[in-house]
């Protein structure tokens, strides 16, 4: 893009965001300052210079992604979209900072304001979220072309961010897939909340980066043609890029500049009166000079030409491609996953095959990787274990991004958190696995991704103490129902490979919810024998055997306790007991179904459930009178079948349960 020449100067400029900041903040009686002061300098040089972008069309696709990792410091981000001309930003949203309803949250909120790329707020995720947005441009490219995809990644992010531990596993990411597109800015300020850096902290981060295969400089945050300078260097490099830029936190405040109490307290009406001063900003709160204002209009409307010259060339792009850009999955891809779906079910329910969820999920995979445009696939350094690999399998790879397969390593929070960005970023559809035990690891960004409502499938495979002999450090006892605490997540347990199938048809289809695939190591017999064209997993839970007679006792089970629970219901037959055995893959989905369905399916009848986990969770669907078979600990080492007989979830004790609950229920 060309340059453009401001009315206004960058320091007048960089002291709206000041102002703007220090304003809201005041007014909320909440927030965070110093970042926003102390940053504004950087991010008046990346709007104004250096980023791609046209603020009156904010989703264009191949504009550059901004994304404040240290989210903390939102009025930076806010005052830019405002002073930039967002449509849908206004003064007024600014007047309105952590406001209930306000589109200015506290922190960036993806979907609620234009230029959010992400939520950000959880220290370390916007910055690895980054590296998959990052990971996704090059793959786009790969596909469609620079002509259609070519754009950067720029980061803001503080000391916190590169403290916490998954800032490890995304440098270390980056620089290995050497994203040259990456550019992360670094306020080096010195401070946190408890004080300066070196309390707790003595790493050379330059080094650190540089030890990862990136490129680094460091330059004085405060001079505007020294970061402007670093940035267009950053550009040129064939690594990703680390620039260190030397600030002080709320930089022009006299009593708080280069203090913690700068970082996430007002500066009170006293000393934003002096602020003021210093800055030689002598304009009333929330005013901002005509000249300034127009001169971030303008750098507003840098990108419009860049825009259109992409449109042109995006006009060579059939209307399906250039709807795949942003989702890869549209109606016609439904149709077809559909299709593959009855097909695998029918196939399945007549050869009736014995066969761990885990091999399922790859069977399942087959089928579809084929027929969903975007598609890529992972793992956590499990490939030969989660079943994600399919015979299409092509690496991604440093040099070469048109494949369909990341190698993740040994980084389930990185994988998880990458996913977000690469799903954010458009034209992908990410799943990925590792054990369900590690979901602990990735459980922050699957909360992020739920928070956001992207789709990302999160394969988790080894899901009980049916994992065996590694014993209770590898057997995810309580994993699955602390997934089903999280809001907007919908959590699959299928019983067999026809369920499996029905719930990747129902993930891929889930746009705004991301899903977990919990799957079972050990092999399962085929339960669903008799062939349906309907997805009965689309409800979350469905009579899988009936009764001829009136019901005694309903029996819910889920994935591989699925089976035990018919076993169950076919002893009980033997005794004179009519049970209905009732399938929950997703819990999620069944609570959602109006109350006439799940009357129908649960009945009122005494309820059993058995499943390999604790009770949490349960006791919305047993009743008062209702009984649980499963685990109450922690599991143990030995050969998986033998433990379920120790830990007693075996159909005999789930009969036991049922007779034990119609006594009661009689009595």
């Amino acid at each position: 893009m060309s340059e453009t020449t401001y009315e206004a100067s960058p320091k007048d400029m960089a002291n709206a965001i000041r102002a703007l900041s220090m304003d809201a903040v005041q007014k909320a009686n909440s927030g965070h300052p110093g970042l926003p002061m102390g940053m504004a300098d950087v991010a008046t040089v990346l709007f104004t210079k250096i980023m791609k972008f046209d603020a009156a069309n904010p989703d264009w696709f191949d504009r550059d992604r901004f994304i404040l990792s240290a989210g903390h410091g939102s009025m930076l981000l806010y005052s830019a979209l405002y002073l930039s001309g967002y449509p849908g930003v206004e003064m007024d949203d600014i007047k309105a900072f952590r406001q209930v309803g306000s589109i200015t949250a506290g922190h960036p909120e993806y979907g609620h304001i234009n230029g959010a790329e992400m939520t950000t707020g959880p220290l370390g995720q916007g910055l690895t979220t980054a590296v998959g947005f990052a990971i996704a441009e090059k793959m786009v490219a790969a596909r469609h072309g620079d002509e259609i995809c070519d754009h950067f990644t720029y980061v803001i992010n503080g000391d916190g961010c590169l403290m916490e531990g998954i800032s490890h596993e995304a440098i270390d990411m980056a620089g290995h897939m050497k994203l040259s597109k990456l550019i992360v800015l670094w306020d080096d300020n010195n401070i946190t909340i408890d004080g300066e850096v070196g309390v707790a902290s003595s790493t050379d981060q330059i080094k650190r980066f540089e030890a990862a295969g990136w490129h680094t400089a460091r330059v004085d945050g405060h001079d505007a043609a020294a970061v402007e300078a670093a940035l267009k260097q950053a550009q040129k490099s064939d690594k990703p890029s680390m620039i260190a830029c030397k600030t002080e936190i709320g930089h022009g405040s006299p009593n708080r500049a280069n203090t913690a109490r700068a970082h996430g307290e007002p500066l009170g009406e006293e000393e934003i009166a002096l602020t003021r001063e210093a800055l030689g900003w002598p304009h009333a709160p929330f005013v901002i000079p005509d000249d300034v204002l127009n001169s971030w209009r303008s750098a507003g409307k840098r990108g419009a030409e860049a825009r259109t010259n992409w449109e042109q060339r995006a006009a060579k792009l059939s209307g399906t491609e250039m709807g795949a850009l942003g989702d890869p999955i549209n109606d016609d891809v439904m149709g077809q996953v559909k299709t593959a779906v009855l097909d695998v079910k029918k196939s399945i329910s007549a050869e009736a095959p014995t066969m761990a969820t885990r091999q399922s999920n790859a069977k399942v995979l087959e089928a579809l990787v084929p027929i969903v445009p975007g598609i890529v696939g992972g793992s956590a350094d499990l490939t030969g274990s989660n079943g994600c690999k399919t015979s299409q399998y092509v690496a991604v790879t440093p040099d070469d991004f048109a494949g369909n397969y990341m190698h993740y390593g040994v980084r389930e929070f990185g994988m998880a958190a990458f996913m977000n960005g690469m799903s954010l970023h458009g034209g992908i559809v990410p799943y990925s696995g590792t054990f369900l035990v590690f979901a602990d690891y990735s459980r922050p960004a699957i909360r992020l991704g739920a928070l956001m409502g992207v789709r990302v499938i999160h394969v988790m495979t080894h899901d009980s103490i049916g994992v065996g002999e590694d014993g209770p450090t590898h057997q995810p006892v309580e994993t699955i129902a602390s997934l089903r605490a999280i809001p907007n997540l919908n959590v699959f347990r299928p019983a067999d490979t026809v369920e499996t199938a029905e719930c990747w048809e129902i993930a891929l289809s889930t746009d705004k919810t991301p899903s977990v695939m919990s799957m079972t190591r050990q092999g399962l017999s085929t339960v669903r024998t008799d062939h349906s064209d309907e997805n009965l997993c689309a409800k979350g839970a469905y009579i899988l055997r009936d009764t001829d007679g009136a019901r005694d006792v309903t029996l819910m089970g889920t994935g591989s306790e699925v089976e035990i629970a018919v076993a169950a219901a076919k002893k009980l037959k033997s005794e004179g007991v009519n049970a209905v055995v009732v399938s929950v893959p997703c819990m999620e989905l069944f609570a959602a179904q109006d109350a006439d369905y799940r009357t129908k399916v649960l009945g009122s009848a005494p309820r059993i459930a058995v499943e390999a986990g604790i009770r949490q969770g349960w006791c919305a669907w047993l009743g008062d009178d209702g009984g649980f078979v499963g685990m109450k600990g922690f599991g143990a080492s030995g050969p998986g079948a033998e433990l379920y007989e120790h830990f007693g979830i075996t159909a005999d004790n789930v009969a036991a349960k049922a007779k034990a609950a119609i006594k009661r229920r009689s009595a």
